[in-house]
């Protein structure tokens, strides 16, 4: 159960600095009450825990990927509803090897979009409860989202 103490930006920034001081690193951009950080990959679920268990962050509204020339990323958005906060958080994945750790078993919600995730870009979420399309027959071999897919290969 989450800590239902009123936290600032700066407050869970601070936190989170001092959990994971070379882990996690944070983008200047402005905007109030929202914060914008980089995590590495193995550091995402322990972030992510102590974000809902410790800060307040109980809803993951979003997970979905980009693909850049030299390497994926995976976004997520988390919010504290209570504390009207957004976090950006976006991890480098490799184009070789996209896997990373589920969230779903720290928000359901994150289910569908961990899905769909897979089924447009081919990341793997491990320890997702049931990683499979969910828009695509699961007889497909492309993901249509990557740069690399050819559209005439239908």
């Amino acid at each position: 159960m989450s800590e239902s103490t009123n936290y600032t930006v700066e407050q869970v920034k601070s936190r989170i600095a001092e959990a994971f001081p070379t882990a996690v690193k944070f983008v200047k951009k402005e905007k109030p009450r929202r914060l914008f950080m980089t995590a590495d990959k193995g550091s995402l679920f322990e972030l992510c825990k102590l974000l809902k268990d410790q800060l307040g962050f109980e809803h993951c509204s979003l997970v979905c990927g980009v693909d850049r020339i030299d390497r994926f990323q995976c976004v997520y958005h988390i919010s504290s509803i209570a504390n009207k906060i957004v976090a950006e958080i976006v991890v480098d994945l490799p184009k070789d090897k996209p896997e990373i750790d589920s969230v779903t078993p720290l928000w359901e919600g994150a289910n569908w979009h961990e899905r769909e995730t897979y089924d447009m870009f081919g990341f793997i979420f491990v320890g997702h409860p049931k990683l499979e399309r969910i828009l695509l027959p699961e007889d497909v071999t492309f993901f249509p989202l990557r740069k690399d897919f050819q559209v005439g290969g239908i």
